[in-house]
């Protein structure tokens, strides 16, 4: 509707001082491109044998932010940034190999680690010949992100990070199981953790310390769960959960790459997530000398319920960041 009225009060001038069709073609032809090209696709492409989906929207040739989701989502958890943000500027949000629309290898042809995952995306990015973006980052994003920002630090232009995480203070008392599966793992230590792929678990992860749960569209924890039901998708995540503690290991080289490159940093966090809480922000203040920090009364997928919030603050951050 909105570019309805703007095309009819371009169009108006035109047609009251005598336009040629021509000039109305050319008016017309400009007015669908942009149209066009802030409607979200949904795209594949392949790399290294497996197809990558992913959703792209805006202008290319704007600043680019990639969009890197957590678990146990996808791209679908950056709906509403494509929706807004599109106009102004190219986003790009993949789904790793097992998750969302993307390949779901097995794990006898495609190893399930952090390390991996980020050398997929990072080689999506080649193919998409991406070699200069901001980086959104959140929960698993963060592990993927950070691989690659300390792979090409020059190519960062700034982070936002929405709940991801680089410092063991951000660990939080949800992780009490996992470490115990970390230091032995085990059929009884697996079964510890086979709640976090329930319906019940997948929905408290995205309802815990929000205001008010019943704003929390349920279907973001229904499809999560569509996905978490295929055969072997337990073993793959279960694999993904061991791994996780090289992520740890690697926190003091992230460290070192805020300290040395001092990226322009947006901090957006749901202060109350039982994974990382607030102390998980507060830590990159150690690291970071200028930070836009932002910390709100939500949980873990703080766009669910804050998005008109955040993403507001996310157009200014970069407005600053493309001066």
């Amino acid at each position: 509707m909105k570019n309805l009225i703007l095309y009819a009060l371009a169009i108006a001038p035109l047609l009251i001082s005598g336009a040629t069709s021509p000039d109305i073609e050319i008016l017309n032809k400009n007015f669908k491109n942009k149209d066009n090209m802030n409607t979200i696709k949904y795209r594949t492409l392949e790399v290294n044998g497996v197809n990558i989906a992913y959703r792209e929207a805006g202008n290319p040739e704007n600043q680019t932010i990639v969009l890197l989701h957590g678990f146990p989502t996808s791209s679908h958890q950056y709906r509403k940034v494509l929706n807004q943000l599109s106009d102004e500027f190219h986003l790009i949000a993949p789904d790793y190999p097992g998750f969302g629309n993307s390949d779901f290898p097995d794990a006898s042809a495609f190893e399930y680690t952090f390390d991996n995952l980020a050398a997929t995306i990072d080689a999506f990015l080649e193919k998409k010949k991406i070699t200069s973006y901001a980086l959104m980052i959140q929960d698993y994003g963060a592990p993927i992100g950070f691989r690659i920002a300390t792979a090409h630090p020059e190519r960062i232009t700034a982070i936002i990070n929405q709940n991801g995480n680089a410092y063991e203070e951000g660990l939080g008392a949800a992780w009490k199981d996992t470490k115990a599966f970390w230091a032995n793992r085990n059929k009884k230590s697996e079964e510890a953790l086979l709640h976090s792929f329930s319906l019940e678990g997948l929905k408290w992860q995205y309802t815990h310390g929000t205001r008010n749960p019943e704003s929390i569209n349920p279907d973001t924890w229904h499809l999560d769960y569509l996905r978490m039901s295929r055969p072997n998708a337990h073993a793959v995540q279960l694999d993904l959960f061991y791994d996780y503690q090289n992520n740890v290991k690697l926190y003091p080289k992230w460290q070192q790459y805020l300290r040395d490159n001092q990226p322009l940093l947006l901090i957006v966090w749901g202060k109350n997530d039982a994974f990382f809480p607030e102390s998980g922000a507060v830590a990159f203040k150690k690291d970071v000398k200028n930070i836009d920090y932002n910390i709100y009364d939500t949980g873990h997928f703080a766009l669910e319920e804050d998005a008109d919030i955040i993403i507001p603050k996310m157009r200014s951050f970069m407005r600053k960041v493309g001066q």
